[in-house]
């Protein structure tokens, strides 16, 4: 296109922030702007998870019934083998700004597309008792199945997921599952509890919520690998993370999409998926991992997938310089919300 300053002028002078002639950007910043120029300061007001409204009341059914989509935090991590400080995750993700509003690769904006709510965070009964909160959690999630609602949680560590896909498979039936994460968490009872985080997907398999043969298991790696034959076993598909590198993520995308098929699926993101250059602030990081950018083109590529929840977990803002983890977490929670948005 050849450069013409005077029609440049013409329609872009004294133009307002919200100003756009392409019909779709028009749209979208149509949604985002205020009286021409004004948008919401990212820096003002309480924290939300993605900034979303903030809806007083909790895990209160009346409130799930008109939500397309509820954002719930789970601060719990009483399961960890490793280093503590996931119960802040949930705190720490409302803390970082600026996520969305804007999918560039997606074309989208999901927050104008659905009825989206924070509503605070899982009420558990004992902060010292791992069953218990277990329990509490299950019997949230067993009510959130009861609306149309599809929750979006941020851990607290990764033994949440299995009492929340419990909850969830009244609404569901058993359900497939794109793990995203360094460990396969199908490890066996340790130390006299079964909640523990290395084992939730073997807990929901064996419970009959988790069907493993569509499930799949993204950037595996590390020294724990010996411990996770229960996946081989059941039948889940384990991609390690040096075949990510060696397939190439189109590949990745496309098993994944072939696995899961088009039955329930939830999608779960532990940040320790992510190389520690990207997310040191997790309880048990592994080098070599993926990076945030193949993360998100992984998330990307799963558009169209029936999501009936997903997770963000394992974020431990105590070991975070700079915050790096929690925009790494925020940034996968607000891809998990696009793919609400495009659910088939």
């Amino acid at each position: 296109m050849p450069f013409d300053l005077d029609e440049l002028r013409r329609l872009y002078a004294g133009a307002g922030g919200g100003d756009m002639h392409d019909p779709h950007l028009r749209e979208v910043a149509g949604l985002n702007f205020k009286d021409g120029d004004k948008r919401q300061w990212p820096f003002a007001n309480p924290s939300t998870l993605l900034g979303a409204p903030y809806m007083p009341g909790g895990l209160n059914y009346e409130l799930l019934r008109g939500l397309d989509v509820a954002l719930i935090g789970v601060p719990m991590d009483l399961g960890v083998t490793n280093r503590p400080g996931a119960r802040y995750g949930p705190r720490a993700l409302r803390a970082v700004d600026r996520i969305g509003p804007y999918e560039h690769a997606l074309r989208i904006a999901p927050m104008n597309m659905l009825r989206v709510a924070d509503l605070g965070d899982v009420p558990m009964n004992s902060r010292y008792d791992l069953a218990g909160c277990h329990a509490d959690i299950e019997a949230a999630y067993r009510m959130i199945a009861r609306t149309r609602a599809v929750p979006l949680s941020v851990g607290g560590d990764h033994s949440i997921t299995g009492s929340i896909m419990k909850g969830l498979a009244e609404r569901s039936g058993p359900m497939g599952m794109v793990q995203i994460d360094a460990h396969c968490d199908t490890g066996g009872m340790c130390e006299g509890s079964r909640f523990h985080h290395s084992a939730p997907f073997r807990e929901a398999v064996l419970a009959g919520v988790l069907d493993p043969r569509r499930c799949v298991q993204i950037g595996i790696r590390g020294g724990a690998a010996y411990l996770w034959e229960f996946s081989h076993a059941s039948g889940m598909t384990v991609i390690h993370a040096e075949e990510v590198q060696q397939r190439g993520i189109d590949w990745v995308i496309a098993k994944a999409r072939e696995v899961v098929g088009d039955g329930p699926t939830y999608v779960s993101f532990d940040v320790d998926a992510l190389d520690p250059a990207f997310a040191p602030g997790t309880g048990t990081p592994e080098v070599g991992g993926l990076s945030t950018r193949e993360a998100i083109a992984i998330l990307r590529g799963l558009a169209g997938i029936d999501i009936i929840g997903g997770d963000v977990v394992e974020v431990a803002p105590e070991y975070d310089p700079g915050t790096i983890t929690a925009q790494a977490g925020a940034q996968m929670l607000f891809q998990l919300l696009c793919l609400v948005a495009l659910r088939t």
